[in-house]
């Protein structure tokens, strides 16, 4: 069987209007296929009118202004109705697709189908650097963002938090990883099935982890898509999206920048 770096494979990244994932709104989105040796197959670009003022917070991070996505963007439902057409045609086709901090992009693109009524793919190739980093790198000191990884990895990134510069960093922190850890080196679909276990394992860490100065902490286990039932605190891998949002906001408006505990066994 294929392991998944060595056949085509493609990432996926979103810029948004905020930090939760369950009301963000889609502003940029970028979907890349790129072949075995890395050369490009396809290149998607969307830009959104998201129906609502983009904040400034959020416009200074991806540089999309509310003006400029009202004058320039397409409306929001073509765009989500698009992106899960590609998705939809790539998951059906066994590619698996990359997204740094999956469960935010992928959260934002089911809670904007549910809004205007698309239905949107389940996502069941989903390859996450930033769940395998933890996993294999789980004691590592310092911050888990892309733009930190690429540094770590000694990966080129340039625009970061641009859909399409971190779609391309994703890309190749994943290709290292794989190359670098053996046991990541599966079929794309055993690599998701572990990457669901890892996710509820290294929530669970963060969660022990706050319980000791908060009893009540609680961290999202579901991955790579939270459900909108969820009340209490979302979490990124293993960092609150609602809660601690001044630390995380995986993909959309601002850096992933929480530094991580350490993950079970």
């Amino acid at each position: 069987m294929t392991i998944w770096h060595e056949g085509r494979r493609a990432a996926f990244d979103l810029e948004t209007t905020g930090r939760d994932p369950l009301s963000a709104r889609i502003v940029t989105a970028t979907i890349m296929l790129v072949d075995c040796d890395g050369e490009v197959l396809e290149h998607h670009e969307w830009l959104a009118d998201p129906g609502i003022d983009i904040p400034d917070g959020a416009a200074a991070i991806h540089g999309v202004s509310t003006a400029h996505a009202q004058a320039h963007g397409s409306p929001a439902a073509a765009v989500v109705r698009a992106i899960a057409a590609v998705l939809g045609r790539l998951f059906g086709a066994g590619v698996p697709v990359l997204a740094y901090n999956a469960r935010y992009d992928f959260t934002v693109l089911a809670q904007e189908g549910r809004r205007y009524g698309v239905d949107t793919p389940e996502p069941s190739l989903v390859i996450d650097p930033y769940i395998m980093d933890k996993q294999a790198d789980r004691y590592r000191r310092g911050k888990r963002t892309l733009t930190a990884l690429c540094e770590h990895y000694g990966v080129r990134f340039e625009n970061a938090h641009t859909s399409a510069a971190d779609v391309l960093a994703t890309l190749q922190v994943g290709r290292i990883l794989a190359e670098q850890y053996g046991f990541l080196q599966r079929p794309a679909a055993d690599l998701h099935a572990s990457l669901v276990v890892w996710a509820d394992r290294q929530a669970a860490s963060f969660e022990e982890y706050l319980r000791r100065t908060d009893p009540d902490a609680v961290i999202e286990r579901a991955w790579p898509i939270v459900q909108p039932c969820v009340q209490s605190l979302v979490a990124s891998a293993a960092e609150p999206l609602v809660a601690v949002v001044d630390q995380t906001l995986a993909g959309g408006a601002l850096p992933r920048d929480q530094q991580a505990a350490p993950a079970v066994a």
